[in-house]
């Protein structure tokens, strides 16, 4: 499979092929940063890393997670890919439903509908047969998208139950890799902004991976028994007071800024009200955490994964405009990096907060991604025409979790003892005199003056 790069001063991504335990570039690509057109994993890493850690202490730093990073974590669990998203099988009007899913797809760039295009048709189509007051078909058509949306959520469960019950030894290196992927963003000195974790997966992955590492993230939910969404959500972080400090108090280590965009599979809409359930993560189906008294008898029918199953449009609206809303407010800034890992760029109403963060100069995008099969990745890439402000690495040469993690990402501890230790060195070496001329002092401080007196 052939490996694209792209960062620093490269005027044009460079692609080249694995041979063997080193890499050759194809015939078209001149790189002057190598001495030909074959290379070494050493060459680079000494090439991307130092890149990516000047990147990671921007002022303000964002990371958006796509399905890809479900996939990778699974495959180095199970060794296979997550169970994918069947299409909707309904007795009620498929035909019409399934061409306008098409034409939806391909309204966003895509070639063909998915189950969340179907989804997004039939509710809608639901809402229509209402207006219309169609008893019948209402009834026929809620019936079947509610077991629609109970195999939408339990195709999602599925890819957490492969990851819980894998292998211990195959588990805890997915683990591992998960956690060491996720604190190489959070670990920022305390003068930055917060990293901000965005993602468009409904499942529990990050925030399992999160727990591991003893990362604290916060998002819109306040509560603890049965956390609720608020709008309200002030610029809540968390602080300490050093012993025997005076004055402000400093950020705490291991917290970050959360925000699933498409919702989870462990949110449910009770009335008026969105809250998030205690459903384990690898729980085999989310019906017995649905009982409980205060949710009103719900339904997977409730759930809040886009498209959600809303029937107002307010209610339908309301948790996404929000979470939209914190995506934008957090990357389209000054001195901004937003990274994105396993993102297709299939949903154009986050391509097109992508393109408003690049109109301001001195943000970056880097682009991470072990594959574009639709070639939407490198589409979007050229429409957008601001090669200076985008890094790529696309390709299982560069994308790979663990080898991305052990080689490209930069090290989980920006400590103060390191920084300590290189200027110390440099004031050592900038206070010494050059070897000729100290060998030189020395060959004259052997002589004694007093031997001439």
């Amino acid at each position: 499979m052939t490996n694209c790069l792209k960062v620093r001063d490269d005027f044009r991504p460079l692609t080249f092929d694995a041979e063997g335990d080193s890499f050759r570039l194809e015939a078209g690509s001149e790189a002057s940063c190598f001495s030909g057109d074959l290379f070494s994993q050493k060459e680079l890493r000494n090439r991307i890393e130092p890149w990516l850690t000047s990147l990671f202490q921007s002022e303000h730093l964002s990371l958006l997670a796509g399905s890809g990073l479900t996939h990778a974590v699974h495959s180095i669990a199970v060794e296979n890919c997550a169970a994918g998203m069947g299409a909707l099988t309904l007795s009620n009007h498929q035909t019409e439903i399934d061409q306008a899913a098409s034409q939806a797809a391909e309204a966003a760039g895509r070639k063909k509908g998915n189950l969340e295009d179907q989804l997004r048709v039939a509710n809608e189509l639901l809402r229509g047969l209402e207006i219309l007051q169609k008893t019948a078909e209402v009834k026929a058509l809620s019936e079947e998208l509610q077991t629609g949306m109970q195999a939408f959520a339990q195709s999602i469960l599925s890819s957490e139950v492969g990851i819980a019950t894998a292998k211990e030894d195959m588990r805890e290196q997915a683990f591992n890799t998960l956690v060491t992927f996720l604190m190489s963003f959070a670990s920022r000195t305390g003068v930055r902004d917060r990293l901000n974790i965005f993602t468009t997966n409904y499942d529990r992955l990050i925030e399992a991976g999160a727990e591991l590492a003893g990362l604290h993230l916060l998002d819109r939910f306040l509560g603890n028994l049965m956390p609720i969404f608020r709008s309200s959500r002030l610029d809540l972080d968390m602080h300490y007071n050093p012993p025997g400090i005076r004055g402000e108090p400093r950020y705490l280590e291991g917290v970050a800024r959360f925000t699933k965009l498409h919702g989870s599979v462990d949110w449910v809409q009770t009335g008026s009200d969105i809250r998030r359930i205690g459903l384990p993560f690898g729980a085999e189906s989310v019906e017995p955490y649905l009982q409980a008294p205060g949710l009103g008898r719900a339904t997977a029918h409730r759930l809040m994964i886009y498209p959600n199953a809303a029937k107002d449009r307010e209610t339908a609206d309301y948790p996404y405009v929000e979470l939209f809303r914190d995506l934008a407010a957090a990357v389209c800034r000054p001195n901004s990096t937003l990274l994105t890992y396993g993102y297709s760029f299939g949903d154009e109403h986050i391509n097109r907060v992508i393109r408003d963060m690049l109109t301001i100069p001195s943000t970056h995008l880097v682009v991470i991604s072990y594959d574009d099969p639709l070639g939407r990745i490198m589409e979007t890439y050229r429409e957008m025409g601001r090669p200076s402000q985008i890094s790529l690495l696309i390709g299982p040469a560069l994308a790979d979790l663990t080898t991305l993690t052990e080689n490209y990402l930069p090290k989980a501890a920006i400590d103060k003892t390191t920084f300590r230790m290189s200027e110390l060195l440099k004031q050592r070496i900038g206070s010494e005199p050059p070897p000729a001329k100290r060998f030189a002092t020395e060959a004259a401080g052997a002589i004694d003056v007093s031997d001439f007196v």
